[in-house]
C-alpha cells in the first residue's frame, strides 16, 4: 500500500510566519518519527500566497491515520490562525517518501481536470517530463491526485527550478526539443477546467537557507 500524502495551509498571525515554521519542524509526529509519519517538505510565500502563509506536506502510513491525525496536527499551536488540509495520493511521481532537499522556486500548480481527460492529461507529463528536466536544470517532485468527485479530478503538480528567471526561461521555447515539451506540457491546459499555480520556497532544505525579503 503506497503512503498517504496530506497538503497543509497554515495561515499565521501577522509577522509570524518563521516562528510557526519552527514548531511544524519540531512537532511531535515528526520528531519520533512515529508510524512512518513525517514532515516531507515545509514551504514559505514567495508569489501568489499571502506573507504569513506557509505549505507543509506530510506523509502518512495509511488512510485511516491520515484522516484521523492530519487535521489535529496543528491543533494548539501558537500564532496559527487556521490550516486547511486535503489529503492527496500520488500518480506518476513521487516513488518514495525522499523529501526534497534543495532549495530553489517551488511552484505548486493545481489542475481540475474532467475524468475523462485524466489519463490523457498524465500521459503528456509523463512524456514531457524527462526532457523538461534536462532542458531546464528541474525536476518534478510529485503529482498528487486529491480526494474528490468522479466527474472532476482535482491534481496537485509541485516543480522545483533553480531560480525564478528559470521559471520564465521555461516558458519560452528554444529549438525542436524544448519546444514538444512546451507543446505537451501546453496541451494539458487544454484539458483541464480550471489550473493556479503560486510559487514557494523549500523553508526545509539541507543546502542553502532562502533569506530573501519576499514580502
Amino acid at each position: 500500500m503506497s503512503s498517504i500524502y496530506v497538503h497543509h495551509r497554515v495561515t499565521c498571525e501577522p509577522r509570524t510566519w518563521s516562528d510557526v515554521a519552527k514548531q511544524v519542524i519540531d512537532l511531535h509526529d515528526f520528531v519520533i518519527r512515529n508510524n512512518e509519519t513525517s514532515l516531507y517538505g515545509l514551504w514559505r510565500s514567495q508569489i501568489g500566497l499571502p506573507r504569513d502563509t506557509i505549505t507543509m506536506i506530510s506523509v502518512w502510513p495509511d488512510l485511516e491515520t491520515a484522516k484521523e491525525k492530519s487535521n489535529k496536527i496543528c491543533i494548539g499551536m501558537e500564532m496559527v490562525s487556521a490550516v486547511e488540509t486535503c489529503i492527496m495520493r500520488p500518480t506518476i511521481r513521487p516513488k518514495t517518501n525522499k523529501r526534497p532537499r534543495r532549495q530553489g522556486n517551488y511552484a505548486f500548480r493545481w489542475f481540475d481536470t474532467p475524468l475523462r481527460n485524466l489519463d490523457e492529461f498524465l500521459k503528456l507529463c509523463f512524456e514531457a517530463w524527462p526532457d523538461f528536466e534536462s532542458s531546464y536544470d528541474s525536476q518534478i517532485i510529485g503529482l498528487w491526485k486529491i480526494e474528490n468527485n468522479d466527474k472532476t479530478v482535482k491534481t496537485l503538480l509541485l516543480t522545483r527550478r533553480p531560480n525564478l528567471a528559470m521559471w520564465e526561461r521555461s516558458k519560452i521555447p528554444e529549438g525542436p526539443k524544448e519546444t514538444s515539451v512546451r507543446e505537451k506540457l501546453s496541451r494539458r491546459y487544454d484539458l483541464c477546467d480550471c489550473t493556479t499555480v503560486y510559487t514557494t520556497t523549500l523553508l526545509t532544505a539541507s543546502d542553502d537557507a532562502d533569506l530573501v525579503r519576499w514580502s
